[in-house]
């Protein structure tokens, strides 16, 4: 089904036609049309086209309305100020564009199957290691642009650049050879299913033991040392023992995705090691292109605008003097990958924003070597940090950095808590299912109502309120609707454009219509927050319109009708919006 077109952009034409007829000197102006508190859109474009035409702006604002055909989608044109078009729309115009919506499966959110192929990278934990709450927002943010883009029509390739590779495993594997069960479980045998935890918990205790063990005792260390150079010479023994590290990892990392309703894929992890084999002809290709050069031993990238305290140039090191590979040499290799093997138009890299510097260094690499170029663009969705309400970076009371399953376990806690209180005739089960969703839902919405750029305060007491800017608020705005729904019994969803709106309806009505043009802005920014603040405006101008016209006692069969097809309409607007963000909306709270 071909998108719906919204209002906006019906005025927009309109508009555009009349200035056409009015002004044809004018060429194809922009109208620069926008929302507006005076009205339901005003327009900008006239005051621009005045300058460039040396005329009057209120005259020639005055020719274009007088150019506009009489039609059933402009109610009034009011020629404001110096040369501002206030426009109103008609109550017919507005329940028939949101018919046209409701009737469309995406409502009305246009899909662009040639849009390109993006490759997202997020979701980056480390083997061997737990995950905390600074892996909360690249996994986040990165699932949502995911769900996003894809609804828009990108093909979106998932790519979780784990941390695998590197000296420590030089350590964990000899500290394994020399203490073989370590890694055991307690029951062993094929069908015994490892806890997350439990994963955790082995590959926690061998990495102090090792740690403790290369801390102490030279010999240890020589042979740790000696290890990492079998592994990167792919001596057998030690990446079967490698792989073990990552088999035990994934068991743990799968079960925190799971706690934070995700999807990850064994395919889509694709760590450090994955780029091993390109690394040497990464390096060949840079220096013989004169992209990358040596200095004292170590092959480098220089730019003019990056220098250290000392005033010299800071260069990109992309194999060290000793002939090892740093984090550079494998970024671009993985570029070198998404551009030429996945065919990736867009470059996602959903990364904290501290590593910004670095990432501006590889892109611009890239770039020199024609790996990157007007057809294929990287970007860095640069997110900044999580907050304890005292405004500094989120640590344990201990000043511990907190575990993120720790964290998510107590939003749900907290949110059970609430769903308990509200909740009328849940079973247990239900409570905990609510709750999770809940619990979950207001952890992300946290995040993802904040600029990706900004800090944010990790706040959980304020994250489950159902009052003010949460997910709880949306969550339970859905459930109100679907109980009206349910209680309408014969009396169905069904738009009456004949009808006189109130002041809420049209509000509501307007950002009802508005949804499709803001997922696309949403996905073309990388900007989740804006989705975000849409579906909170979207609540709120629910309950200012629940409060003030009443849906199933109102005044005539037909309002009931129309007041439930706006309603339906929300709900359904609200779940497709939150489903984008990866939040659930259950049918009741």
């Amino acid at each position: 089904m071909a998108s719906v077109p919204s209002l906006a952009s019906t005025v927009q034409q309109r508009l555009a036609e009349g200035l056409s007829a009015a002004l044809p000197e004018a060429g194809s102006a922009d109208p620069l049309l926008r929302r507006s508190d005076r009205a339901d859109f005003q327009a900008n474009g006239i005051l621009a086209l005045a300058k460039q035409l040396k005329g009057n702006p209120r005259e020639l604002a005055t020719q274009v309305v007088a150019a506009i055909p009489a039609n059933d989608v402009l109610k009034e044109i009011e020629v404001s100020g110096p040369g501002f078009l206030n426009i109103t729309v008609t109550d017919e115009a507005i329940v028939k564009t949101l018919a046209a919506r409701a009737a469309d499966a995406r409502l009305g959110v246009p899909f662009n199957p040639s849009a390109g192929t993006t490759v997202i990278d997020y979701a980056q934990p480390n083997v061997a290691k737990e995950m905390h709450v600074g892996h909360l927002r690249s996994a986040v943010i990165g699932a949502a642009m995911v769900e996003i883009l894809e609804f828009t029509g990108e093909q979106v390739v998932r790519r979780h650049h784990i941390g695998d590779w590197g000296t420590q495993f030089g350590m964990l594997i000899q500290y394994l050879i020399e203490h073989p069960h370590e890694l055991d479980h307690k029951a062993e045998g094929a069908d015994v299913e490892v806890s997350g935890e439990e994963a955790m918990s082995n590959l926690n205790r061998l990495y102090k033991a090792s740690r403790a063990l290369f801390d102490s005792d030279e010999e240890f260390k020589t042979r740790a040392r000696a290890r990492v150079v079998d592994l990167q010479a792919g001596d057998e023994q030690t990446l079967a023992l490698w792989q073990r590290f990552v088999d035990e990892s994934k068991i743990y990392f799968y079960s925190v995705f799971e706690k934070l309703d995700m999807d990850i894929r064994d395919p889509d992890i694709v760590g450090e090691s994955g780029y091993n084999d390109m690394l040497q002809e990464t390096c060949r290709l840079l220096e013989e292109s004169g992209v990358a050069v040596r200095s004292e031993g170590a092959l480098c990238v220089f730019f003019d605008d990056v220098k250290g305290p000392d005033g010299n140039p800071t260069p990109l090191i992309v194999q060290k003097s000793d002939g090892g590979f740093g984090y550079a040499a494998t970024d671009l290799s993985a570029i070198r990958d998404r551009v030429q093997n996945l065919k990736a138009t867009t470059l996602l890299y959903v990364v904290d924003a501290r590593q910004s510097l670095h990432f501006k260094m590889v892109f611009e690499t890239a770039r020199r070597a024609g790996w990157l170029n007007d057809e294929v663009k990287a970007v860095q969705l640069a997110f900044g940090t999580v907050l304890g309400k005292d405004g500094k970076p989120f640590k344990t009371r201990e000043g511990e950095t907190v575990r993120l399953v720790d964290l998510l376990d107590e939003a749900v806690e907290r949110a059970s808590a609430v769903v308990r209180e509200k909740a009328q005739d849940l079973s247990e089960d239900e409570i905990a299912e609510r709750g999770a969703q809940v619990g979950i839902g207001a952890v992300k919405y946290a995040d993802l109502s904040t600029s990706a750029a900004r800090d944010y305060k990790f706040d959980l007491d304020q994250m489950v309120s159902l009052n003010g800017d949460t997910s709880v608020y949306l969550q339970y705005a859905y459930a109100r609707i679907q109980s009206i729904l349910r209680k309408a019994g014969d009396a169905k969803p069904a738009a009456h454009p004949e009808l006189a709106l109130a002041g809420s309806e049209r509000a509501l009505g307007l950002h009802l219509d508005s949804f499709g043009d803001l997922v696309q802005e949403t996905a073309e920014e990388f900007a989740p927050h804006k989705l975000a603040a849409y579906l909170y405006q979207l609540a709120s101008l629910y309950t200012t319109f629940y409060s003030e016209c009443p849906v199933l006692k109102a005044d005539t069969p037909e309002q009931v009708e129309n007041r439930l097809f706006l309603c339906d309409l929300t709900a359904r607007t609200l779940h497709q919006g939150m489903a984008l963000l990866g939040i659930r909306t259950p049918e009741r709270l």
